[in-house]
């Protein structure tokens, strides 16, 4: 369980905030934070695994907050480093630049649709689960981690459509092992070309992992796995 820290100053947003963490499967909220102060206090007391960060709080930005949080972890060798998510309505180029820098995971603008949130949630969750299960990494695995991003709001190819998406996408996180185009079809009650349609997109932008599965003297099928 992924546990989550919101920090935002407007109590309806930070509210709003923590019910889209807990409709997302692994995820729980660890606890709210509406400034800077309470939220490095809440950060030492609570050890969340990921902070959704605003950048304008009452009494210091978010980005001071993360240097703080960074500072203090690195005089604690045995304290984990939190993840941050930045959430803000803040879109000077500056600033992003400067949480990027400062080790952010990801930077997301308000307004935002709640898709979007979970959509970056599930790519936190599939970092995690990727560094977890190296001991030692190989430069694909390196390239993945550091040169991919979740999609998050872009819009679908144009021919795609969200609800097929989400269905496809469903079938594919019920069957961790793995699916065919054929198999994900059936699954779906889809035409197999839909499918592998849905599926080749999502194998281009990340969220899905594309093995080749041997066997006869025909070409080798393909099949894809989800991993966020």
């Amino acid at each position: 369980m992924t546990r989550v820290l919101v920090v935002d100053d407007d109590f309806m947003v930070a509210k709003l905030h923590s019910r889209y963490v807990a409709a997302v499967d692994g995820f729980a909220v660890a606890g709210v934070a509406h400034s800077g102060a309470d939220a490095l206090a809440a950060a030492e007391r609570l050890r969340p695994d990921l902070l959704l960060l605003d950048v304008y709080l009452p009494d210091m930005d978010g980005l001071a907050v993360l240097r703080e949080l960074r500072a203090a972890e690195g005089l604690d060798p045995g304290r984990v480093p939190v993840d941050v998510l930045f959430i803000t309505a803040a879109r000077e180029a500056g600033v992003i630049r400067a949480a990027l820098r400062a080790g952010a995971l990801h930077y997301l603008i308000k307004p935002f649709h709640q898709a979007a949130l979970r959509e970056q949630l599930r790519h936190v969750a599939a970092l995690r689960a990727r560094l977890d299960g190296l001991a030692e990494a190989r430069q694909e695995d390196v390239d993945q981690l550091f040169g991919s991003r979740p999609p998050g709001s872009r819009e679908l190819p144009k021919g795609l459509a969200p609800h097929t998406a989400d269905l496809v996408a469903h079938t594919l996180r019920a069957h961790p092992r793995g699916l065919s185009a054929s198999e994900c079809a059936a699954a779906g009650r889809l035409s197999r070309v839909s499918a592998r349609r849905y599926l080749e997109f999502f194998a281009i932008t990340g969220r899905a992992e594309v093995t080749l599965k041997y066997g006869g003297a025909g070409r080798p099928e393909r099949r894809y796995r989800w991993v966020g």
